[in-house]
Parts: structure tokens; sequence; C-alpha cells
């Protein structure tokens, strides 16, 4: 017996679910453990208790829904968090596919030899410190200091946030000791790219899943009046930034096609327009689905930053906020994907992801993959997000005919 999800009910919950957080600006403002994010929690417990799975919920906050079987346990999920301002699709789409999926099976009383089991993870939009709070918790791969230590997006640190909620640092640490042996995780998510609609596919198969590393940067010289001092004598801060952004998207560009380098903010100092700027603070985010690209490009950052701070008589530095290294999908997990996608006739492709994701860092303890739907004009993180709904009517099949197969 083939069975099918029940599509107006997950499509329903999405829209009710994107009532929580919604931003007088148009779209969600849901981060970890914000008053909005705690509703939506405390939402989405009751619809897992109502759907009659087993709920739980570890020092992380990361949130489980199970049924249970025997031996290992097949999981699905995503996250319910949100950037500010963000959209509605971006994680609720893979966690209310997960846990229509799991819903649509107890429904049906198929009998599986394995454990389901869905989640949604704290944190996956890094709101917090540093991306990935809740699956790093869970994987066991959170270092302590960084949640003593660093400052959430707010400027407060971590532990001010906790106290309002339930949680601490240590249960954060503790969280890995309750998870269960999971043979296989996948995740649905919108592609967040335009390569689907282009190419005018329904379903995306990831293969791999680009690293990262995300450096915080300064270029310090000297400030100076912009009326008096020789540009050949300045020490322009500035200057050194523009030429380091130039050269390091035309390194990248041409040596590591494929592959990204993205400056995404930086601060001038003094910041006034009669003085020649001291210090220039910039993120810098670089990734690729090759280590050795992910090796070649810190090593030509590093030496074109010196070339630069000689040239112009300033000074660098840089703090490594966060590295995540590229994840390939084991070929069983995407042959069932394509399987499944010619068996049902939904149009598909394989294609990498460039944007990090929960199940990255699941791959670190299990087999991982990823479906991707299409998301209009590629707009991600955006009150703009939007899909079509029948993508996500296939995608949610798709995952349910893979949670069955897994677990068969």
């Amino acid at each position: 017996m083939k069975i099918r999800i029940n599509f107006e009910r997950l499509k329903s919950e999405i829209i009710e679910l994107s009532q929580i957080g919604e931003d007088p600006r148009g779209g969600i403002s849901r981060p970890s453990f914000s008053k909005s994010d705690l509703r939506a929690r405390e939402w989405f417990k009751n619809k897992i208790s109502i759907a009659g799975l087993s709920l739980r919920q570890d020092g992380a906050g990361n949130i489980f829904g199970r049924l249970e079987g025997e031996g290992k346990t097949i999981m699905a999920g995503s996250h319910l968090d949100s950037v500010i301002n963000g959209g509605i699709f971006d994680g609720p789409a893979g966690v209310l596919s997960a846990l229509e999926s799991l819903r649509t099976i107890k429904e049906n009383s198929l009998k599986l030899n394995k454990s389901l089991e869905l989640a949604a993870f704290t944190d996956e939009e890094g709101n917090l410190v540093g991306d990935f709070l809740g699956v790093r918790a869970f994987t066991g791969s959170l270092k302590r200091e960084v949640l003593e230590n660093g400052l959430t997006q707010f400027g407060k640190p971590l532990k001010d946030i906790l106290c309002d909620t339930e949680f601490s640092i240590d249960s954060i640490m503790q969280a890995h000791k309750q998870r269960p042996d999971i043979d296989a995780f996948l995740e649905l998510h919108i592609e967040q790219g335009q390569v689907l609609e282009t190419e005018e596919k329904s379903i995306g198969i990831v293969d791999c899943i680009a690293g990262k590393n995300y450096w915080l940067c300064s270029f310090s010289g000297r400030a100076s009046h912009a009326g008096t001092t020789p540009i050949e004598l300045r020490q322009d801060a500035f200057l050194g930034l523009a030429d380091f952004a130039l050269k390091a998207t035309q390194y990248v560009a041409t040596q590591h096609y494929g592959s990204k380098v993205t400056i995404g903010k930086a601060h001038i100092f003094p910041g006034a327009f009669s003085i020649v700027s001291g210090q220039a603070d910039f993120s810098l985010d670089f990734r690729s689905t090759s280590e050795e690209s992910l090796q070649a490009m810190e090593k030509f950052f590093l030496s074109l930053a010196e070339d630069i701070s000689s040239t112009r008589g300033l000074k660098f530095r840089y703090k490594s906020i966060d590295k995540t290294k590229p994840v390939t999908t084991p070929t069983r997990l995407t042959n069932l994907l394509q399987k499944l996608c010619e068996k049902e006739d939904y149009s598909h492709m394989i294609l990498p992801s460039g944007a990090g994701h929960d199940a990255q860092i699941m791959a670190s303890i299990t087999d991982s993959a990823m479906i991707f739907i299409p998301c209009t004009d590629g707009i991600s993180h955006s009150p703009e997000e939007n899909i079509k709904w029948e993508d996500l009517e296939i995608g949610a099949n798709l995952l349910l005919q893979s949670l069955i197969k897994l677990a068969s």
C-alpha cells in the first residue's frame, strides 16, 4: 500500500507557525531562546504530543518526537529558529515535514524494524555563539570555553540569555549523552539558491555540503587628516581592506571556481569624512566543497594580508570564529533518494549545498543526507522567501518514503 502525507495539514501547520515571531518589517524574527522561539517550542511540543509520538527534550533545548522500534534510530529534522527578519520556510519546512512523515506512518499503523525520530535543533542560524549550537551539543562537538566566553549577536553573554530558560551551559554540554544510536539522518530544506528553479526540478539531492571558515579580521594603520596627509605617506586601513577584498575575490574566482569568499560586514574607524581611516574591521567568510581548496585559500589570504600590510604600513590581525569541514553524502543515501525519485517520477538532480546545515554536523556521527526543494528566485533569509507548495508536497512525500525504506 502506497501512503502519502496529509499535505493540507502540513501546509496549515507551516502557516500557523509563521504567525509566531512575526516581524513588523515582514517575515519572521525567531532567534533561539527569544520569547517568540520559546512560544514556537511550546507550540511544536504540543503538536508532537497530539500526534501520539513520544516527546523528549535534551539539555540544549533540542526537541524530539519518537516512534519506538528496535535497533538503531532513523532521524529526520531541521530547525525552528530564524535569522532576524527571515522567511517562514528555512528550517520549519524540514521539521514539520518530518513531523508529518512520522504522524502519517503512525496513523497508517506501519510496522517498521527501526525506530524513527524527528528533531528540531536549537540555534542552527547562529544567533547565539557560533552556528549549529543545538546539533553540535547533540553530537558532542561543542567547546565549553566558546559557550562561557562567546558573546551572542545581541551583545550579551550566553549565560545571561539562558537565565530566562530552563537550560544552562552545564545542561548544553551534557546533551550528547542523551542521544540514541542513529543509523541515518535526513533533512529536507529549501535550496537557498536558484539552481533547481532554473533547471525546473522539484527535488535536489545533495551530494556534498561545503565547508566554511569564518574569521573576524582587522587592518590597523594610522588615522590622520584627510586634507594634509600626502597619499604616499598614509597608512590607510580602508585601502588595505579594499585591496584585500578585490584580490581575494579575484583569486577565488580564477583559482577555485565554485568556491566562495565574502566580506559581509565592515566597520571603518574613526569613520569621519575628513579623516584617513586608522582601522578597518571586517568579517571574512570562505567556503568550498574541497578541503584542499579551503586550505589553499586560507594560506593565500594570510599571505595576501601580510603583503598588503607590508606595502601600506599596516598591521593585520584575525580570529577564527567558526570552522566546518566539507561533507560528502554517502552513496547509499543518494542512491536511495534517486531510485525513489525515479520510481515516483519526481523531476530531480544532484547538486552541492553551498550553505551549511544541521545535516553537515550530523555527518560526524552518522550517515547524513539532504533533500532540497526550490525556493522562488533563490531568495532566503528574507521576508520574500517563498516556495511552490507543490514542490514541498513532493519533497515531504520523498522524505516519507525514504524514512519507510531506511526503517524497514
